[in-house]
């Protein structure tokens, strides 16, 4: 493979600038990120030691491997939510190496709430189930939480069935799972330690029941306490609900190591590898090629030569719709196809983004968008030409492609080019986004320009008079604000639209993870041939 040939100068004043406004912005994801896994109050922390109970990070570092990287997923999940009362959704998910084994954790944080569960939380906790299952990762749940929050429980309800439903078909796919019941697991949480296949509960703070002491009083009148309804020696001893029942945390994080080490070991989807060679371009670099705005463009080749091995690529129709970067690379010593924008798509960009993913397809070479891109092209000359028909061409070999998809969001992501590019919608295996990126219906420009449109149109109806000039401004206002906290990274990843925001710099690192995730499960090839579109 040739090495791509770098054009940026490292020091020219629009690099500097660069740089320093996309530093800005990593050392703000990082501020968030250490505040969303570890600040708690010290109360909290004082009150789960004098109950014997460790931290999630700490069960996390008891759990895995030493020394072996963690995905974390969604990791600001409900930033933006609950008027900050619960960081990240308070339960953990995410892929660690555990005795050997990729594995799946969702692990809950009683360390504030008593670890309720939120709509978000729910919702965390069945992406991370749908992951597992669509890459056939074993799961490990580590149960700790209050139950429901009551005052949004029909959100909660109307989602959490997922969870129980994902565990089923878990087991019925021969994905081994596994509890480890470290806090109440009450009420229709009962069932998620229930419907693993092995369940392991912690004496005196580990308990499963349907109804608490409190409601089996008043249903029935029984007086029972909560180790007689639900504590780890009836259910390991009498009921037959849990296989084990341990003295402490450390006891059933080291049961759940030997447990999981008698797993099968997962066998990869063969893909073409060789050995790992680190990107030729430093992607340090990363920082001052993306730009300190998001409407200016950059040549997406400039990133793939930092991210992939050897900086090494082998682009496919690189005279031919220009706009949309495709071709062949190793990351991480595995060989993948990418497709990366250069701005917005025209008719040509999307046939040739079609061919190219048929023929990776074929080969079954794993695929990576990175999206740059503001949308499809629109206007008389273009819908001329074609433009929806072959941008729908383009969406349907994209939807039917078997071969695992991964997203990256390296800037704009806008309109039906998100939808074309693989994004959330159209159920890659990952989603990840940098924090100077955006993402919307529309860019934000021609978003205020139509929406102020039709804001004074209706004035004009209902009102019969035209807006003054400060009405204008102050409709303009609203919806610039509307659009910009709406498309703004913090709030796509609060609200779980993508699998988390990532420091440029850890690009190929974490696609290395995903794409090693995501081979456990093999890839069954479409039937047919490849067609020059």
């Amino acid at each position: 493979m040739r090495r791509l040939v770098s054009n940026v100068d490292t020091t020219s004043d629009q690099f500097r600038t660069n740089r320093e406004a996309n530093l800005g912005l990593a050392a703000d994801l990082k501020k968030h990120l250490d505040a969303a896994r570890y600040d708690r109050p010290e109360r909290s922390l004082k009150r789960l030691e004098e109950r014997g109970k460790l931290t999630v990070r700490q069960r996390l570092e008891l759990l895995l491997d030493p020394g072996t990287p963690f995905l974390e997923l969604s990791p600001l999940a409900a930033m933006d939510a609950y008027n900050g009362d619960a960081p990240q959704g308070l339960v953990v998910t995410g892929i660690g190496i555990i005795n050997g084994r990729e594995v799946m954790i969702t692990a809950g944080d009683s360390s504030l709430k008593g670890g309720s569960w939120y709509p978000l939380s729910v919702h965390k906790i069945v992406r991370a189930l749908k992951i597992a299952l669509r890459n056939r990762l074993p799961v490990l749940n580590l149960v700790d939480s209050g139950g429901a929050f009551l005052p949004l429980g029909d959100e909660i309800y109307a989602a959490g069935g997922h969870i129980y439903y994902s565990l089923c078909r878990l087991s019925a796919e021969g994905i081994p799972t596994l509890a480890l019941t470290l806090g109440p697991a009450t009420a229709g949480g009962a069932y998620l330690p229930t419907l693993c296949d092995q369940s392991i509960i912690v004496r005196d703070t580990g308990f499963v029941f349907l109804a608490g002491p409190p409601l089996v009083k008043a249903a029935t009148g029984e007086d029972v306490t909560n180790e007689e309804l639900g504590g780890a020696d009836m259910h390991a001893g009498v009921s037959g609900t849990s296989d084990y029942a341990v003295d402490d945390e450390r006891e059933g994080l080291a049961l759940c190591r030997e447990i999981v080490g008698t797993w099968p070991k997962q066998t990869k989807t063969d893909v073409d590898r060789r050995e790992i060679e680190e990107p030729f371009y430093d992607p340090d670099e990363l920082y001052g090629i993306v730009p300190d705005d998001i409407k200016k463009q950059f040549d997406v080749r400039e990133v793939i030569a930092r991210i992939v091995d050897g900086s090494r690529f082998v682009e496919f129709k690189p005279d031919y719709g220009d706009t949309m970067v495709t071709g062949w690379a190793y990351l991480m010593g595995m060989k993948i196809g990418i497709l990366g924008n250069n701005g917005v798509l025209f008719s040509e960009a999307a046939n040739k983004a079609s061919q190219f993913m048929q023929l990776c397809d074929r080969d079954g070479v794993p695929l990576l968008f990175l999206h740059n891109i503001t949308g499809f092209m629109v206007g008389l000359e273009y819908e001329r030409g074609g433009i929806t028909k072959n941008g729908a061409k383009m969406l349907m070999v994209q939807a039917n492609v078997t071969v695992p998809k991964i997203s990256v969001y390296v800037n704009a992501s806008q309109g039906a080019g998100n939808y074309a590019m693989a994004g959330p919608a159209w159920d890659p295996r990952f989603v990840f986004a940098w924090p100077n990126s955006r993402s919307s219906i529309m860019g934000a420009e021609q978003a205020v320009n139509v929406l102020t449109q039709v804001r004074i149109a209706n004035l004009k109806r209902e009102e019969q008079r035209e807006p003054t000039d400060e009405e204008v401004a102050r409709i303009r206002d609203d919806v610039g604000d509307y659009f910009e906290r709406t498309s703004h990274p913090y709030h796509l990843t609060s609200e779980l639209r993508d699998d988390g925001l990532i420091d440029p710099t850890d690009t190929r690192a974490v696609l290395g993870l995903a794409f090693e995730a995501a081979l456990n499960a093999p890839i069954t090839r479409t039937p047919g041939g490849v067609l020059r579109i």
